[in-house]
């Protein structure tokens, strides 16, 4: 039997900020990767930022494969701990590790295969097809390092040691930082790479954090124990699991879906729009990192305490990642709103995209005030077993009502007025999260 974790002893505030601030200072430094890293390939040129653009959409499934998969495993082994079945919790673990290197593979041979396919259809500019393909080849062929991180940072997180989990996130990304420059531009006697040496940056810090993660739950996390031996697929575990990774996976494959659409939508104005939405993408991860960060911390609390029937401690911590998620935006709206310009020479930007980018940064931006309400609110649901819930907030938000307002909007030969599709969309899905915040709130009496 599992002695009592400190997820269903430790006061709410504490924990949540014990469990979360790791979590968010390693996504803060996560986010300054991505910002670091397109302010470099910026400096190749306008073409290689879109190319990099372009090939986000890729890297975000990669990342929804590896979060929602992630989201299912950690709930479930919360849940475990909280019921004190040690048996299930290891089984639990072995059959993750197992799902996430097939699902690697697969997206290995895809990344090696198709990603001159997915660039031809997306634009003629031959100097943005090459650059892109090299660049999702690397990303996407090597991402065995992405999906080793993603599971062993949320074995550590799933029993609160999310201390490790931010030693190697930020190790990573701070890897990323400093190889970045030395690759792309062919520092310390090496040869120039570009995109190609961005790509290889990030592979490099994602390899070495799994690397990291590894040892860190051989020595550091005696609540799990893996067995290999006669191992055998639980198709059980794996059901469980996926009941809620699914919608999650979905979920945020959607974000995909809306920034490769979103992209064809932009770039018949100019291949500088799109640059701009990538530049975008880059910058609102500073605001929003440090929400997923709470949100990583959050999941497993109420998911330990729902296991534990200790609702009242379920009540709290939503309470507080609320208020927490909302501060964190609204220090967003305040750099977007008050110095766009600034934030956008940062890559480089050229007049047309300052033009651009100014008016769409602080129209933008006015969304973030009811985002952080919809994000807690999807990892309430995630944590409580509600996948589809979180998946139909998505839906609303990014396919439903983003995508055709802003096709709609973009009628108008106006490329300014495109950018209301998101708060539009985001009023909306706080609307339905509210609806569905309500009616699980009197399933569970919390």
């Amino acid at each position: 039997m599992l002695q009592e974790n400190k997820m269903g002893t430790m006061p709410v505030n504490k924990l949540l900020i014990s469990m979360s601030l790791p979590m968010m200072i390693a996504m803060l430094v996560q986010a300054l990767y991505n910002i670091v890293d397109s302010i470099f390939v910026a400096r190749i040129s306008e073409n290689a930022l879109t190319a990099v653009s372009l090939a986000f959409p890729l890297q975000n499934l990669m990342i929804a494969f590896a979060g929602g998969t992630a989201v299912g495993v950690n709930a479930l082994l919360s849940r475990s701990l909280g019921e004190k079945n040690q048996e299930h919790v290891n089984a639990t673990a072995t059959n993750a590790i197992f799902i996430f290197a097939i699902t690697a593979l697969l997206f290995m041979i895809g990344g090696l295969t198709l990603s001159h396919t997915f660039f031809s259809i997306q634009t003629q500019e031959l100097d943005i097809i090459q650059s892109g393909t090299i660049y999702a080849m690397i990303v996407v062929g090597g991402s065995f390092g992405l999906f080793g991180q993603f599971i062993t940072e949320r074995l550590l997180q799933a029993t609160g040691r999310t201390t490790f989990t931010m030693i190697t996130q930020g190790l990573g990304a701070i890897i990323n930082i400093i190889l970045d420059p030395i690759f792309i531009f062919g520092y310390f006697g090496l040869p120039e790479m570009g995109v190609a040496g961005a790509a290889l940056a990030t592979i490099t810090g994602q390899i070495i954090a799994f690397s990291l993660g590894i040892y860190f739950n051989i020595k550091h996390n005696p609540e799990i124990s893996f067995i290999f031996k006669g191992f055998r697929p639980d198709m059980h575990i794996i059901k469980q699991i996926y009941a809620v990774g699914v919608p999650s996976i979905i979920m945020q494959s959607i974000g995909s879906i809306m920034t490769f659409m979103m992209n064809r939508i932009l770039i018949s104005f100019s291949t500088t729009a799109t640059a701009l939405f990538g530049v975008y993408f880059k910058l609102q991860s500073f605001v929003f990192m440090p929400v997923f960060g709470l949100n990583n911390g959050m999941i497993p609390i109420i998911a330990y305490n729902l296991g534990a029937q200790k609702f009242h401690r379920m009540a709290k911590t939503i309470q507080l990642a609320m208020i927490y998620a909302t501060s964190f935006m609204v220090l967003g709206i305040i750099l977007f709103e008050g110095i766009p310009e600034i934030l956008l020479s940062l890559f480089d930007a050229s007049q047309q995209m300052i033009d651009i980018g100014v008016p769409a940064l602080r129209i933008i931006a006015i969304h973030f005030i009811f985002a952080g309400y919809s994000i807690v609110c999807s990892a309430l649901f995630q944590a409580v077993g509600k996948g589809t819930y979180s998946l139909m907030t998505s839906l609303v938000r990014q396919l439903i009502v983003l995508l055709p307002v802003a096709y709609i909007l973009s009628l108008s030969g106006n490329i300014h007025l495109i950018w209301l599709s998101f708060p539009i969309a985001e009023l909306a899905s706080v609307l339905l999260s509210t609806f569905l915040f309500i009616k699980v709130k009197k399933t569970l009496h919390f």
